[in-house]
């Protein structure tokens, strides 16, 4: 068992070493397309699906609550939450609507859409950032598995280098807790 717990370890820090070489700059843009939304005055969406709907929320609450720094709360938003909306939109409509009808609702010019995705292909967050992007918002795709059709559709794709679901997850919440830290820093020093 003890080799196994060590195996899966070493496989986690194996790939987040890899996104370390290749995403750091694209990180870095992500930061900063995130500080100037909550700088301009707007807000951040997060959407996904699964284990990437939880990523979402807990990103979310991070800026909402506080990451490191007792600041005032960020205007972010989870739009997986609102059972609601999301079993309303998806009875009346259907599921491919549930995350573009609420953006439809909430988004205006200057937002910026966060879309967790690990295969890059979810049907409702693929409608969820083709309407963002003709609303007017910076759009951010974190996604693994090669990205999928999600990668040549954001603004920025930080694509994990795994195919791995769980080895992907960990790394979009490691990237979710740097993009917190860099923010938080440029807005309160």
């Amino acid at each position: 068992m003890e080799e196994r717990i060590k195996k899966q370890l070493k496989e986690s820090a194996e790939v987040k070493n890899a996104v370390a070489e290749s995403l750091s700059g694209k990180i870095a843009r992500a930061a900063e397309l995130i500080y100037t939304a909550f700088a301009g005055g707007n807000k951040v969406f997060f959407i996904g699906n699964g284990g990437s709907a939880a990523d979402a929320q807990h990103i979310a609450a991070e800026f909402v609550g506080h990451f490191k720094k007792d600041r005032r709360p960020l205007p972010a938003l989870a739009l997986t939450t609102n059972t609601s909306n999301l079993t309303a939109i998806g009875n009346d409509y259907n599921f491919d609507a549930v995350f573009a009808r609420q953006l439809e609702a909430f988004l205006k010019n200057g937002d910026a859409l966060v879309a967790l995705s690990t295969s890059g292909n979810s049907p409702n967050v693929l409608e969820a950032v083709k309407l963002a992007k003709k609303l007017g918002a910076k759009t951010i795709g974190f996604i693994g598995k090669g990205g999928g059709a999600l990668k040549d559709l954001v603004d920025l794709a930080l694509t994990i280098p795994s195919d791995d679901t769980q080895r992907i997850q960990e790394s979009h919440i490691t990237i979710g807790h740097i993009i917190c830290d860099l923010v938080e820093e440029k807005l309160f020093g």
